[in-house]
C-alpha cells in the first residue's frame, strides 16, 4: 500500500491515473479477498485514491492512455507537458495535441437508397440498369441475406447508431412519434451516432439528402436543434429533414437554415444538387486537409415516392414493362438464379390473393401501370448515374482505394403505398382517397414532371421484391425487409465480385465502420454514458465467404407486423393490415405465425408451423424476450390516429391563438398551426402601395393546401383540395392605399373528419366576398411543403401566382386564431 501511494506522489495525475486503473481492473478480485480480510488496507487504498483528487480523475488523464483512448468522447485535451518560468525565457510551450484519426483510417462514403426492392438493381437480379452499383459490387462484395427495419426513419436510425431501432427510440417513423419509451423518435443521448464517434476521432463528416431522424415537431426555424444532423455528429447537413420532398422543389435545409432552392435553374432536379454539394464537400475537404479522412453520408430521396425524373431517362424504359408485374418478376427471379444471387434451389413465392393479376387488368389499367413503373425505372437509373458522379470524383483525386463504400440499396423493399391503383397525387393516399385510372390516365404524360406527386401500383412494390413475400411495412417478412449491400474497400477485399451470405442487419454497418477505421466504441459521449452498440461488424466476412454469421438473433417488428431470426430459423406473423390500408383487420391474438428454415428455404417459401409447433414456441417465446429488451412493446398497429400532430409535444401544444411578427418560412406541419377540420380566422394587418400582391400566410402547395394573398390588390383566399378541387374566393374590390386590415374567417361545417365549411373575406371589417368550400383535408396537408408567412416556399397552392410571390407591401402582423 505504501508502495502505490509513493507512486502517486512521484508521477504526474496521468501516469498515476493510468497505473490505478490497470492495477485495479486486472487485480479486482484479488483486491476483494483482502479486502474482506484487511479493514485498514481497504481504508489506506481509498484515501490513497482520495489523496490525487481531481486532478487523477480529471479526463484529461485519458489521453495518453493507449488502453483507454477513445473510451470517452471527445477526446480530452492532453495536459500541458511546457515549462512555466516567470517569464517566456524562463518557460517552454506546449499546445495541446490535435486529434488525428488512426494511421491508415480510411475515407467512408455510405450511401442508402430509398424503397429500393432486393430485386430492384440490375447488381441484385433486377432489370433497371445500375450500371454504377454494378462496377461497385464488381470492385468489392455482394451481400444476399442483409436487412432493414421495413421502413425510413427506423432504418436509418439503426444505421447511424448500431442500435435497434426501438432501442433508440424510433420504432415507427417521425411523423407517427408516440410518448412511448421505444417510439418518440428521439434518439437518445446514449446512442451517439457513427458521425459523431469518427468526428471525434479526427474525421471530417457530412450528410446529403433524406435525414428523417428529427421529431417532426422540432423542424421548425426555431429547432431545438439537438437532434438535427450538425448537432449529432455532422460537420455540414445539406438535405431535407422530412420523409419524402418534391424532387423538382424540394423543401430544403442547409446545416440549421430553410433555404429555397435556386429559383434560376429550369431543369433543376434535387439529385444532381446533392450530389454537387457532396462533390464539392469532398474536395474541398482533401484540398485542404488531404491526409484527414472524410466521412460523407449520402441518402437521395430516391427512389421514394414522388418518383420524379428527367424526361430522358424515363424516355429509356418506353414499352419495357408492358409485360406486366407478374412476367417481371419471374424475368427477376431467373435473373437472379442466373447471377448466383439467390441459391439454385430458391422458390419464388406466390403473388398474394390481395394484389390482382396483371392479365386481369383492362388495357386502360396496363397502360397506365406499365407507364408508372417506367417512371419508376428512370428514377433509379437518374439515381445511379448520380452517384456514380462521386464514386468518379473520389477515384479523380486517387481516393478511391482508401475508400470504404457501403451502398445499401434500399432502407426497406419496395413501396406498396401507392396502393391498388398508384396515383399523380401521394397525399390523396394520406388522407384516404382513392384515385381511379381513368383520373390518373388523365395525367399520364406528367407523371414524374413538377405536375404530379406520383406513386406506383403496389403489385410493382411486390414484384421488385422477387424471391420474397411482401413489401415495405411488413416487417414480418423479406420482402419488407431484405435489401442488397454492396461493400468495396480497395485492396482490403480480395475476392472482388464476391457473393456472402452470412445474415446480418442495418445495424451492423456502425460497428464495420468502427472496425475498418480502428476505432473502438467509446463508453462516454459528451458526458453521457453509452449503451453498447447492438451489432457486429461485417469485416470478419470480407475473406472468407464461408465463415458462420456473428449475428446469431435479430427481432423485427413495424406496426404491428413482426419477425424472429435465431440461427437460420424465422417466426413470423404478418398483422392484419396492408400497406395501403388504414385500420387492421386482425387483433394481435389473432395474428398467425409463420415457421421457416431460411438456412434450407432462402425465400420463405415453406411454413413449417404445423411440422414444427415447438420450435414455433420457442421462437414466439424469444421475440417476446427481445421485444421487452428493446422496448419494442406495446405493440401499436394504429396508422391515421399516429399522423395526428397534436398527439405530440411541439411549440403549438396548447395555443390556438398565432401571431407572427415578419416574414417567416419553412415551419413545417408539426410545428405550425392545426387548421384541419376546424374553424379558424385570419388577420392581416398590412401597409399596401399601388398594386399590391404577394402572400399574405400559406400552408401547403400544388398537390394540397390553401393560401390567402394579394392579386392586384385584392384579397385573395384559395383552397386546394388534394390538387383535385380548387376553390377560389376573391374580393371585388381592391384594398386601398395605406394601412389596411385583411381578414379571413372559415366556419367549419362541423360534422366530423373532411368536411367543409364557408370562408368569408372583409377589409376593414367590411365583408367583401364569400364562398363555401366543399371538402377539406382530414389528417395530413403534406409532407414538405411548408407553413409561411409574406412569401411562398415550395410550390403554389394555385396557378394564378408563382412562387416565392413575395407580399410587396409593408406586412405589419399576421394573426391566426383557432376557434
Amino acid at each position: 500500500m505504501t508502495g502505490i501511494i509513493s507512486s502517486l506522489k512521484r508521477n504526474p495525475p496521468n501516469i498515476a491515473f493510468k497505473f490505478i486503473f490497470k492495477f485495479i481492473f486486472k487485480y479486482i478480485f484479488k483486491f476483494k479477498f483482502i479486502f474482506a480480510r484487511n479493514t485498514k488496507t481497504a481504508i489506506a487504498f481509498l484515501m490513497a485514491i482520495a489523496l490525487m483528487g481531481s486532478s487523477i480523475f480529471s479526463l484529461p488523464a485519458f489521453a495518453d492512455y493507449g488502453d483507454y483512448y477513445g473510451d470517452v468522447l471527445p477526446i480530452p485535451q492532453t495536459p500541458f507537458k511546457g515549462k512555466i518560468g516567470t517569464t517566456y525565457k524562463e518557460s517552454q510551450p506546449d499546445f495541446p495535441k490535435l486529434v488525428q484519426a488512426p494511421a491508415k483510417a480510411p475515407n467512408v462514403l455510405l450511401v442508402l437508397l430509398d424503397d429500393v426492392g432486393f430485386g430492384q438493381t440490375s447488381t441484385f437480379g433486377g432489370l433497371i440498369e445500375t450500371p454504377n452499383l454494378d462496377r461497385l459490387a464488381a470492385r468489392g462484395l455482394r451481400y444476399n441475406q442483409f436487412h432493414t427495419t421495413a421502413l425510413c426513419s427506423p432504418t436509418r436510425a439503426a444505421l447511424l447508431t448500431g442500435r435497434n431501432h426501438h432501442s433508440v427510440s424510433t420504432g415507427v417513423t417521425t411523423e407517427r412519434a408516440s410518448g412511448f419509451p421505444g417510439y418518440t423518435a428521439i434518439l437518445p443521448r446514449s446512442a451517439a451516432t457513427i458521425a459523431e464517434i469518427l468526428r471525434s476521432n479526427g474525421y471530417n463528416t457530412a450528410a446529403f439528402g433524406k435525414w428523417h431522424n428529427t421529431p417532426d415537431y422540432e423542424t421548425s426555424a426555431v429547432g431545438p436543434f439537438d437532434r438535427w444532423p450538425t448537432s449529432l455528429g455532422f460537420d455540414y447537413f445539406y438535405g431535407f429533414l422530412g420523409r419524402n420532398t418534391n424532387q423538382w422543389t424540394p423543401n430544403l435545409v442547409e446545416n440549421t437554415q430553410h433555404i429555397q432552392q435556386p429559383l434560376d435553374r429550369p431543369d433543376y432536379h434535387l439529385t444532381p444538387d446533392l450530389v454537387d454539394h457532396a462533390i464539392n464537400w469532398i474536395l474541398t475537404q482533401q484540398s485542404i486537409a488531404p491526409d484527414k479522412p472524410f466521412f460523407a453520408y449520402l441518402a437521395p430521396g430516391a427512389t421514394h415516392a414522388p418518383h420524379h425524373a428527367p424526361k430522358e431517362w424515363i424516355d429509356k424504359y418506353q414499352g419495357k414493362f408492358d409485360q406486366g408485374w407478374d412476367k417481371l418478376r419471374v424475368d427477376i427471379f431467373e435473373r437472379q438464379l442466373q447471377l448466383g444471387i439467390i441459391p439454385a434451389d430458391t422458390k419464388l413465392t406466390p403473388r398474394p390473393a390481395q394484389i390482382p393479376a396483371w392479365d386481369s387488368l383492362t388495357p386502360t389499367e396496363q397502360k397506365v401501370y406499365a407507364h408508372q413503373f417506367e417512371v419508376f425505372a428512370g428514377f433509379l437509373g437518374h439515381t445511379d448515374a448520380e452517384v456514380g458522379r462521386v464514386i468518379d470524383a473520389i477515384e479523380r483525386i486517387g481516393e478511391l482505394d482508401n475508400t470504404l463504400i457501403v451502398f445499401i440499396a434500399g432502407d426497406n423493399g419496395g413501396s406498396a403505398e401507392g396502393g391498388l391503383t398508384g396515383g399523380a397525387n401521394e397525399f390523396k393516399f394520406y388522407n384516404g382517397v382513392e384515385e381511379s385510372p381513368e383520373e390518373v390516365l388523365a395525367t399520364i404524360d406528367d407523371l414524374g414532371s413538377p405536375k404530379t406527386f406520383n406513386h406506383f401500383h403496389a403489385a410493382w412494390a411486390w414484384a421488385i421484391d422477387s424471391p420474397f413475400q411482401w413489401t415495405k411495412q411488413i416487417a414480418s417478412h423479406f420482402g419488407g425487409t431484405r435489401n442488397g449491400l454492396v461493400v468495396a474497400w480497395g485492396d482490403r477485399i480480395k475476392d472482388k465480385g464476391g457473393i456472402r451470405s452470412q445474415f446480418h442487419h442495418v445495424i451492423d454497418i456502425a460497428p464495420t465502420i468502427l472496425e475498418a477505421a480502428g476505432i473502438k466504441e467509446p463508453k462516454l459521449v459528451n458526458g453521457t454514458k453509452q449503451k453498447p452498440i447492438e451489432g457486429t461488424s461485417l469485416v470478419y466476412s470480407f475473406d472468407d465467404p464461408a465463415i458462420a454469421s456473428t449475428h446469431k438473433t435479430q427481432y423485427f417488428e413495424m406496426l404491428g407486423n413482426r419477425a424472429i431470426y435465431d440461427r437460420g430459423w424465422v417466426a413470423a406473423a404478418r398483422h392484419g393490415r396492408l400497406p395501403w390500408e388504414r385500420v387492421s383487420n386482425t387483433t394481435f391474438d389473432e395474428d398467425t405465425w409463420e415457421l421457416y428454415n431460411i438456412d434450407r428455404d432462402f425465400s420463405e417459401s415453406q411454413d413449417l408451423a404445423q411440422e414444427h409447433p415447438q420450435k414455433l414456441a420457442e421462437l414466439q417465446g424469444l421475440f417476446l424476450k427481445e421485444a421487452k429488451k428493446y422496448q419494442v412493446l406495446p405493440l401499436d398497429d394504429r396508422t391515421v390516429q399516429r399522423f395526428d400532430v397534436n398527439t405530440r409535444p411541439s411549440v403549438t401544444t396548447g395555443r390556438n391563438s398565432f401571431i407572427y411578427y415578419t416574414a417567416v418560412t419553412g415551419i413545417t406541419e408539426g410545428s405550425a398551426p392545426n387548421t384541419k377540420n376546424r374553424s379558424f380566422r385570419i388577420v392581416a394587418d398590412i401597409d399596401a402601395q399601388a398594386g399590391a400582391e404577394g402572400i399574405l400566410v400559406t400552408q401547403g402547395g400544388r398537390f394540397s393546401g390553401w393560401s390567402l394573398f394579394l392579386k392586384d390588390a385584392k384579397p385573395t383566399y384559395a383552397y386546394n383540395y388534394l390538387n383535385s378541387d380548387r376553390t377560389i374566393i376573391q374580393s371585388s374590390e381592391p384594398v386601398a392605399i395605406g394601412k389596411s386590415t385583411v381578414k379571413f374567417d372559415f366556419t367549419y361545417d362541423g360534422s366530423g373528419i373532411g368536411a367543409g365549411g364557408i370562408g368569408k373575406l372583409f377589409i376593414n371589417d367590411k365583408q367583401v366576398a364569400e364562398g363555401r368550400i366543399e371538402k377539406t383535408v382530414s389528417f395530413r396537408i403534406g409532407s414538405d411543403e411548408s407553413f409561411d408567412v409574406g412569401q411562398d416556399t415550395g410550390t403554389s397552392v394555385v396557378d394564378s401566382y408563382q412562387v416565392p410571390f413575395k407580399f410587396t407591401g409593408s406586412l405589419e402582423r399576421v394573426k391566426l386564431d383557432l376557434l
